[in-house]
């Protein structure tokens, strides 16, 4: 199999179109904000059409238009959303209808298998993960400074 790379400024739009069409689609992440779990350029996640997107759910959201993130939902009020990327500190806003797609599960380590977002594994991870914000910042920086150039990306 052949992989192409585009920007996100013209695959994206491609992506949620096929997604609408009803088709699902395997996308190579890129960018840091689901370390240190989820690797730039290494994992990839398969996207499927939003039908019920709740709070701990990874999905694809456009926050404003033609920017496009991959991060969990950590609040919902009304049709008001808040996500926040497990790699990052700060949250970032959109709407219900902002939302692109959902993630079913992620391919990690260039693995065959798929950790499904409903799996235990997923479950357990998102509990713990979400659960340390108010240290995140420091894990974060370890993760960075310490982890990565001894033993490479989780």
């Amino acid at each position: 199999m052949k992989e192409i790379s585009f920007s996100n400024a013209i695959l994206l739009p491609e992506i949620v179109r096929l997604i609408n069409e009803g088709h699902t689609v395997t996308l190579r992440l890129k960018g840091f904000s689901m370390r240190p779990f989820l690797e730039d350029g290494r994992d990839k996640a398969l996207l499927t059409l939003p039908k019920n997107p709740k709070l701990g759910d990874p999905v694809l959201a456009e926050n404003f238009p033609g920017h496009y993130v991959l991060h969990r939902i950590v609040k919902i009020e009304g049709d008001q959303v808040t996500l926040l990327g497990d790699g990052n500190l700060a949250c970032e806003h959109c709407q219900l209808k902002d939302i692109k797609a959902a993630v079913i599960g992620f391919y990690r380590k260039g693995r065959e298998t798929m950790d499904l977002t409903t799996g235990r594994k997923w479950r357990v991870y998102s509990a713990i993960w979400t659960r340390l914000y108010p240290i995140r910042r420091y894990l974060l920086a370890a993760y960075r400074r310490i982890w990565i150039p001894i033993f490479g990306p989780v």
